[in-house]
Order: C-alpha cells, then sequence, then structure tokens
C-alpha cells in the first residue's frame, strides 16, 4: 500500500469524528446516536459474538427510542482488545447477511453503543469505580462455556481476579458498600454463556465467594433479593471479522474497521424472568426476536443440542478432513451425508419433545447452515472443545446409550477425532499446536486441558488404548467417568486407531455406509 492510501485509511478511520463528518454519505442501513447516554450496560466480554448479538439489540432498542443508555466493556482475560475498541471509540460495522424467502439480504448497522473498553488488570480502580455510577442497571457477560465456574480466589486487594465470577463478585461488593445496600441499586444480570443455568449458576458462584471472603450477612442478603440473576439462551451464527473479504467490504463502505464483525440475520434471545423485567428492558416492543418465558428449558435444549450440537459433532471432523467452514462442511459429499445422518439419527431421537418442532427446527438450522454469505470457520468452532463437547454433545451421547444401549456411531467417532484433534506438537503459553496434513494448526483450550493432552503425548505414538481410556475417565472434563458407558471406550479407540492409520474419511465412510 502506498503512502496516499495509507494517509486515506487513516483519515477514512472510524470513530465517532469520521461519523459526525460523514454519516449522510454513508451506505449504511443504520447508524447509532453519537450523542452521549448514560452508561447503563456492564459487560463482561468484547468478543465478536457480544458485539454481533447484545450490542445490536441495545442499538436497535436506542434507535427506537426505548433504551437511551450505552454499554461499557470490561475485557475479562489480561490480553484482549478493549484497547481497539477504545481506539475506534467504541464505534464498529456490523454486516448482517442471509436469505430471506430465498432473496439475499444484507444489512450494515453501524453500533455507536459502547462508551468505552475497560482492562481491569490494568485499570482495576477504574473498573470498580463503575460500581459507582447510579446508572448503571445490567450486566451481560459471554466468557466461554468455562467461565462460569467457581475457582477459589483470595479476597482482591488492589489486584483485580483473574476468574468472571470473582471479578463480579468484588463489583458487587463495592457497589452494596458504596450505596449502603440500596435495594434500588441492585443489577439485572444477562448471562450469554452457553450452559444450562447460566443466571442461577453464577448466582451460586457470587454467593461462594462472599462466604469464602467472609463478607457481611447483609450483602449476601443484597445480592439474593436484590439482584436477578436471569437464565438465558442465546442464538446468532457469528463468524466474526471477515478476513478474506474485507478489502472490498471496506471499499463498498468507505472507510476502515479493524472491528467489523459479520453476522447471519438470525436472532432469539431467550430470558427466563417475570414481567416487571420484561417490562424494563423492552425488546420486543422494539421488534426483537426475544423470547420471555418461565421455562426456557425446552428452548435451550433445542438450541444447543441440535445447532450446537451438530456444530461440534462435525467440526473438528471436518477439520481434520482438510475443510475450513460450515459451508464447505455441509457441500462436501461426504462430510454433508455426516451431518444429516448425526442429527437426524442421532441428536433428534434423544429429545423429549414432539418430532415436528424438532424436525422444523433441525430443517431451520441446515438452511442457516448453508448461508453463502457467512464464512464460519471451524476452527472458531473448535475454540475450547472439550467443554464445548460436554455441554452440546455428551448429553445426546449418553441419552441415546441409555434409549439404545448401544453407542451412537457418528457421536463417538466424534469424539474420537476431538482427541487426535488435541494430539499437539509443542506448547506456547496459551495454545498448542497441532499438525493437518503437515500444516499447523493451534488448539485453543483452557491450560489445564491443554495441559492434560501435552503430559500425554507420548501416549498418542505408543498407547493408544491406554490415552483413550484416560481422556474418557477424566472427571473434570466430562463431570462423569465415561469408561462406565458400556462400549464406549472400545469404540472410541476403535476410531482413535482408524483416524490415524488410515486418515479420518476412512473413518467417516465407516459411519454412512
Amino acid at each position: 500500500m502506498n503512502n496516499c492510501s495509507n494517509m486515506c485509511q487513516q483519515t477514512r478511520r472510524l470513530n465517532r469524528q469520521f461519523l459526525r463528518e460523514h454519516q449522510l454519505e454513508l451506505k449504511v442501513t443504520t447508524i447509532g446516536s453519537l450523542e452521549p447516554m448514560p452508561e447503563r450496560v456492564l459487560q463482561f466480554g468484547e468478543g465478536n459474538f457480544l458485539r454481533a448479538f447484545v450490542e445490536w439489540h441495545f442499538h436497535e432498542m436506542n434507535r427506537k427510542g426505548l433504551f437511551k443508555g450505552s454499554v461499557v466493556v470490561v475485557q475479562p482475560l489480561e490480553t484482549g482488545m478493549v484497547h481497539h475498541l477504545n481506539e475506534q471509540e467504541g464505534c464498529y460495522t456490523l454486516l448482517r447477511r442471509g436469505l430471506q424467502n430465498g432473496e439475499p439480504v444484507e444489512e450494515t448497522d453501524v453500533i455507536t453503543i459502547i462508551s468505552r473498553g475497560l482492562n481491569p488488570y490494568t485499570q482495576y480502580d477504574e473498573y470498580l469505580r463503575c460500581a459507582m455510577n447510579p446508572d448503571l442497571r445490567y450486566i451481560v457477560s459471554n466468557t466461554t462455556e468455562a467461565g462460569i465456574e467457581y475457582h477459589a480466589v483470595p479476597f482482591p486487594e488492589g489486584r483485580c481476579p483473574k476468574t468472571f465470577p470473582a471479578k463480579l463478585a468484588i463489583f458487587l461488593y463495592e457497589r452494596f458498600k458504596y450505596f449502603n445496600g440500596d435495594p434500588s441499586k441492585g443489577f439485572i444480570v444477562l448471562p450469554c454463556e452457553l450452559i444450562k443455568k447460566n443466571g442461577y449458576t453464577l448466582r451460586q458462584c457470587i454467593l461462594h465467594h462472599a462466604i469464602d471472603w467472609n463478607l457481611e450477612t447483609k450483602f449476601i442478603e443484597w445480592v439474593k433479593e436484590h439482584n436477578v440473576f436471569c437464565d438465558t439462551l442465546v442464538d446468532r451464527i457469528v463468524p466474526g471479522y471477515p478476513k478474506d473479504e474485507i478489502t472490498v467490504i471496506e471499499a463498498k463502505l468507505g472507510y476502515h474497521d479493524s472491528l467489523l464483525v459479520a453476522s447471519e440475520l438470525f436472532h432469539l434471545w431467550v430470558i427466563q424472568a417475570d414481567r416487571t423485567i420484561a417490562r424494563e428492558l423492552p425488546f420486543t416492543e422494539a421488534g426483537l426476536n426475544v423470547v420471555w418465558t418461565e421455562d426456557l428449558t425446552p428452548h435451550r435444549s433445542l438450541k444447543v443440542r441440535i445447532l450446537n450440537g451438530t456444530h461440534t459433532m462435525f467440526s473438528i471432523p471436518s477439520f481434520l478432513a482438510g475443510v475450513d467452514t460450515v459451508l464447505e462442511s455441509l457441500r462436501d459429499p461426504l462430510i454433508g451425508k455426516v451431518i444429516t445422518k448425526g442429527l437426524y439419527e442421532e441428536i433428534l431421537p434423544t429429545l423429549d419433545m414432539p418430532d415436528i418442532v424438532k424436525k422444523e427446527y433441525a430443517a431451520t438450522v441446515l438452511e442457516r447452515f448453508k448461508n453463502p454469505y457467512i464464512k464460519h470457520l471451524l476452527q472458531s468452532i473448535n475454540m475450547n472443545s472439550v467443554s464445548k463437547f460436554r455441554v452440546r454433545v455428551l448429553p445426546s451421547l449418553t441419552t441415546y446409550y441409555e434409549q439404545r444401549k448401544v453407542v451412537p456411531p457418528i457421536l463417538s467417532l466424534s469424539l474420537a477425532a476431538l482427541i487426535v484433534y488435541y494430539k499437539s506438537t509443542r506448547e506456547s503459553t496459551r495454545a498448542s499446536v497441532g499438525l493437518r496434513n503437515g500444516i499447523p494448526y493451534v488448539i485453543n483450550d483452557d491450560n489445564h486441558v491443554l495441559e492434560f493432552f501435552a503430559q500425554r503425548r507420548e501416549l498418542y505414538e505408543n498407547n493408544l488404548k491406554r490415552l483413550c481410556e484416560e481422556v474418557l475417565s477424566n472427571i473434570t472434563f466430562w463431570d462423569r467417568d465415561l469408561t462406565t458407558i458400556d462400549g464406549l471406550t472400545s469404540k472410541v479407540h476403535a476410531y482413535v486407531e482408524m483416524i490415524e492409520r488410515l486418515g479420518i474419511r476412512v473413518a467417516l465412510q465407516q459411519v454412512v455406509p
């Protein structure tokens, strides 16, 4: 890029000043307000999903005059990207694309609802000062399935705790102290992590920390009585930054945006809460597909087991077979058969609900997977695969066995492929590296997962049976000893042997004769 192009890109970088100067000429669908608004939402997480889902919901309410607030983003990890948010003054582009009635639709939103981003590891005092803001009312989060887990940590003394529940616990305590336990200063908490009873589980973690830290009984009562932790379910496919298309997209937009995020058009947010919360957050009045319910269990089962479970079922086997995206997986003749067979014959039968409901949702999911505008990388799905498999696929596998007293072949093969995928050649601080057809790929997961597989690297070469036994019996991974499922260990071991000796495609051919 020549000096002139560099200069043009810098002067046309997306930020609030650029929007003030050029908003009338931009070819976008919506542009958020550029006026300062009170910070009403505290968000833990700065990743693609939250920006394409949660921020967009509040953006839509703001546009229609139903909310009038902004979002403060808290970086959950020591290394993150809030500095990029701050560089663009909280502005970014959401590109929503898909098919409606068979016709291509593209919507472009410039989201301006983020007021600022905070790194609590370097701005801990500023983070705690947010607790003193009387306008703050809502807390949202997405810290992966492993984010809402209790880990004992000492009471924070001027230093940010690493875990999300501990961060939130000390934040709530600061607010409780500052406002002297004022009942009106509690929060409505909307966690978006894809775990069962995410709100309830987060609340229990907070209370556990309060007891561990020997905090006042009145604080515990305040958390219980004046803070609402909603169980939620979120649904939108968000492939993230479209790097392969970015030059064409930015030329069309007329500006540079390093935070641009792509998503599908479809969205669903199911929130378990009473009507008073629904009135306070008028999502539905803004025309958004938000379902308020007294029991989200059936909604969750459909979404997690069918959409997310199918993703996780095929993402690693397909990746090992040399495929890179969801769409390519559906179009691959062999993998496409595996996906359809696994979904309809091994996942759907395990769900206790009417066939018509299951099959209609499954058909919708497959259509969404085929969205030609979304380049959903399998490696994005493969991040944190152990916890994802436990939450999304394992319930289908175990229920199938309980129903039929045999292990499901495709879900067992998926588990075997996961073991092969985690075969690392070396480790860095936060990732391990595997090889696919001689080309390195990064394995991203929690340190304890990566360390487990790294310590057993020799078993990949010398004793695959024992490796499978150790993986399946790891209660930390699966919340149970999977070797107690009759036939599972031998089936997984046989598939691992086949993948290692003959390749993943040969193994896939065995399950779709």
